[in-house]
Parts: structure tokens; sequence; C-alpha cells
């Protein structure tokens, strides 16, 4: 496969002079930015008012080009922001790009979601269970079968004693999950939805005011379990407000605990990979990298971890009955 070539700024210019008319006739055009420093520069601000994504592999402009279609197909049926593009073709043979409208707001990561904000997700995962998934699936976008989180389970109880060792996290926490426990919270049959994948910090658009205004990277969508988008939203604000979020959006208790389930045992494991990744190589060897490098890590556990009320739950017959005719 050929090699991508490094996006750099002189890059991003001219391609935005061939994008947007009025680069063409403006001489140099906008200013351009690499999102975030360092890595491979895969998303540029372009000016104050655009986003410009790039694609580095085929299997990238495969999904890039998939998530056009999908955005159009999910905004009519979502209370929030979905970005819209304003120019896309490819930046370098074969290799996609889209500019995109820049959503206005900060990420999740910057400021706090308002309760009203949780009301936003509600109606989020509520119209992503209205799209269609056959029409979903005619884009391309493909199903995803369920996790087992009893395997889940396992690898997080074998995580959790590498972060005891570290004095990271007690490993009798995850005693609250039991095999019987991870059965009883499996997937019901006809429960597919359309899934976003990724909803984490960076990619809810949040205002200084709390609400919710636009979710962002499509890409990773699939047809499949909607417990993962409660995952996400529970490593992004915390379970709480994933499960207040969930609730409001019509999802009962199974959906719901799965969904912190999923999230907590992710963030163990996570937290372990990442402690063996940056261990370090001489006694010594504590520079801020490292440091850096497990903030976000340990915050998602931290978040995922907050006691919530519906643990108490212990029956959920009743709620089986109730939840299942809303998720099919």
């Amino acid at each position: 496969m050929t090699q991508a070539p490094t996006p750099t700024a002189d890059t991003v210019r001219r391609l935005v002079r061939a994008l947007l008319a009025e680069g063409v006739a403006g001489g140099f055009g906008p200013e351009v930015r690499p999102v975030t420093e360092g890595g491979a520069h895969t998303t540029w601000w372009v000016g104050s008012r655009h986003v410009l994504r790039l694609a580095l592999d085929r299997e990238a402009t495969r999904r890039r080009r998939r998530e056009l279609r999908l955005r159009d197909l999910v905004r009519p049926h979502v209370p929030v922001a979905v970005p819209s593009s304003v120019a896309h073709g490819d930046w370098s043979p074969g290799l996609a790009c889209t500019l995109d409208t820049r959503l206005p707001g900060g990420t999740a990561e910057e400021h706090d979601v308002s309760a009203v904000g949780e009301a936003d997700l509600a109606g989020l995962l509520r119209g992503l269970r209205e799209v269609p998934p056959r029409q979903a699936e005619t884009l391309g976008v493909p199903r995803a079968a369920p996790r087992s989180l009893e395997a889940l389970r396992r690898m997080a109880v074998a995580a959790a004693e590498r972060l005891a060792r570290a004095d990271e996290f007690d490993p009798a926490r995850l005693h609250q999950l039991t095999a019987p426990g991870a059965a009883q919270f499996a997937t019901q049959p006809g429960a597919a939805v359309l899934v976003h994948h990724a909803l984490r910090g960076e990619h809810l658009v949040v205002s200084a005011d709390g609400r919710v205004r636009g979710v962002l990277d499509w890409t990773d969508a699939v047809i499949g379990d909607p417990a993962e988008d409660i995952a996400g939203l529970a490593l992004a604000l915390g379970s709480g407000a994933a499960v207040r979020a969930a609730t409001l959006a019509g999802y009962g208790a199974r959906p719901c605990l799965r969904g912190l389930w999923l999230a907590r045992c992710d963030t163990v494991v996570h937290l372990a990979e990442h402690l063996d990744a940056h261990a370090p190589v001489h006694p010594h060897d504590t520079g801020p990298r490292a440091a850096e490098a497990l903030a976000l890590p340990r915050t998602r556990l931290l978040r995922a971890w907050e006691p919530i009320l519906l643990e108490r739950v212990t029956d959920l017959r009743e709620d089986e009955e109730g939840a299942a005719g809303e998720e099919e």
C-alpha cells in the first residue's frame, strides 16, 4: 500500500484554496493550524468557521465518505447539531478529505454538562434509536455483535491485580459484578440500533452554559449495542450523567447497567495497559510525559466508577418487560 504523504500547513493551505472559491481568489486563504499538536495532523482548523479532516489510508477514506451520507441520515432524528460538509474530495490520490462547518462551543472535557445538557443527550440517544437500521446499512454502516461482558469482566479482574500492585485501584470493587450478574446484563434480541460508538468527551460539543450543542466524528458508527453509547457517556461525563440521560431516553435498567459495567471494565483494562506502556525503564525515570499519558485513563476510571442509585436494583424482570418493547 502506498505510504500517505505527511500533511503539512502548506499542503492544507493549497487544499483549502482548491476547495473554497474565496480561497482561490484570496491569495493565501484563511489561517490553518492542526487541531492537536504532534501526531499525524489529520484534523485542521481552517480560519474560524471550518474544520478540515484528512484520511490517511483507504479504510479511513471509505469511512469518511460513508460518514458524509450517514450524517445526512441522522440529522433529522437528533436534537443536536451534526457537522455539514461544505466541500469534499481527495487531498492525495485515493485519500479523502472533507471540509466541514465548525460547530461553536467547546468539548465535554472543557465544559461541564448541565441537567439540560443531559436532556440534550437523551434526545440524541432517542434519535439514534429512531434511525431505521436498514437505511443505515444501505449506506455501508456495519453491524457489530455485542461484546461479551463476562469475557470483559475476566480481563478486568486480571487487570485490577496489576493496578492493585501499583496502588491505582482496589480489586474488591469488581466483586460487585459476578459471572451471573454479567450474564444477567446480556443484550436482548431485537435491541440493535444505530450506535455512534465514539461518544468521547472530545466529540461532544458543549456550550459554556452546559448544553450539548453537537456531536462530531461519525466514522465509527455501527448497528449494534446501545449500551456502548451509554458506556461512552459514562467515560466522558460520569456514570450518573450517562444513566440519567439514558433513562430519559427511555432505556431501562438492563441496558443502563450493562453500559455502566462495560465502561467500568474498560477503564480498568485500559489503565492497566497504559501503566504497562509507560512503565519506567529505570527506577527514577518518572517524567511528566508518563503522568500526562496516564491522566485521561485515570480520569475516565474515576468517572465510570461513580456510585449510582440504579446499582441497588437487583430484580430486573419487570424492567425487562417494559424496556423490551421500547428497544426493539
